[in-house]
């Protein structure tokens, strides 16, 4: 089935995992989710492949996002991704933090090309998923627009048709990856120029986007959008994306009736013996502006960790929202 990613929503190291896209899907039925980052050796490793790849249906269309360069590595991944049905797979070619550096995973596989190309071989060799790339405009001083169109231009020639491109470049040494995010300059434009230069791939642009005005000023451009930080300290931008990105009926759900259609979801992790503070965290910036919002989050960030299996948690917390 075709993916039509016109509107999607960001792998986020500890923010989207499955418990937050549960929520995100309560808002919109047709966003793409992106799953958090997961390496291919622990893949490849783990004796709990079910912590890493377990997902609720509702899900989908869920994409599986994957860290590595090794190709044993990621032909595993791939089988995997499958075997899950998920519905993307897509390389970590932008990720700028220290710690996936030294495993030459992320950003800096941007300066070896030829080891993208054989990582995207390896992944559509073993699945029959469509396989992605997300990645940067450039890396440390390699950010001119020559590059960054030589690198796709290389991963066109090993079959890729889809990108994901955040349009900032990955500064490695000396920034943070939040630091990432933010000093280096957006520039849109080199993401709309890739467009122009490869019109039968599908380029999907990241970085800096917060409103649906935003998104569809990006979508004159280029074929999708990716929204990330935004989405998880506003929630509630999703209720609009069915209706005015694609055309559908939208949730029309206000933020107290999402935390309540939320309460049943608490119930079942805490009968699973699941800590219901995984799905809690997500909930706090739901309600903003509302008399006792304060206290709904203070209430539940101070009890969450108290008590890991209180499945009225929730319930109590909303009694304290005029």
């Amino acid at each position: 089935m075709a993916i039509d990613r016109r509107f999607c929503t960001a792998p986020m190291m500890d923010l989207s995992d499955r418990h937050c896209r549960y929520m995100w899907r309560q808002l919109s039925k047709h966003a793409v989710l992106y799953t958090e980052m997961v390496t291919s050796a622990a893949l490849t490793r783990s004796k709990d492949i079910d912590r890493f790849l377990d997902y609720s249906e509702l899900e989908q269309p869920l994409a599986l996002q994957v860290g590595g360069y090794d190709t044993r590595e990621l032909a595993t991944a791939a089988r995997l991704a499958e075997k899950w049905q998920y519905a993307e797979l897509n390389l970590n070619v932008g990720c700028p933090s220290d710690r996936v550096q030294n495993g030459l995973i992320g950003a800096v596989l941007m300066k070896h090309p030829e080891k993208v190309q054989d990582a995207f071989r390896a992944m559509t060799d073993h699945c029959s998923l469509p396989v992605t790339i997300k990645h940067r405009i450039g890396v440390d001083d390699l950010d001119s627009y020559g590059f960054v169109r030589d690198f796709i231009g290389s991963q066109y020639h090993a079959g890729c048709r889809v990108f994901i491109v955040h349009a900032r470049k990955a500064i490695l040494q000396g920034l943070s990856p939040k630091e990432n995010r933010e000093i280096p300059p957006l520039k849109y434009e080199t993401v709309y120029a890739l467009k122009k230069d490869f019109p039968d791939c599908e380029i999907i642009i990241n970085g800096g986007i917060k409103t649906i005005d935003e998104c569809h000023e990006h979508l004159e451009h280029v074929d999708g959008v990716m929204v990330g930080r935004e989405a998880y300290y506003n929630p509630m931008m999703l209720k609009d994306i069915d209706d005015q990105i694609y055309g559908s009926t939208g949730s029309n759900m206000t933020d107290i009736q999402l935390l309540h259609a939320m309460v049943p979801y608490v119930g079942q992790l805490a009968r699973q013996n699941i800590p219901v503070k995984f799905i809690l965290k997500h909930l706090l910036a739901v309600v903003q502006g509302k008399p006792g919002a304060r206290a709904f989050r203070r209430f539940l960030s101070q009890n969450m960790h108290k008590t890991p299996q209180n499945s009225h948690l929730l319930s109590q917390a909303l009694k304290l929202i005029q």
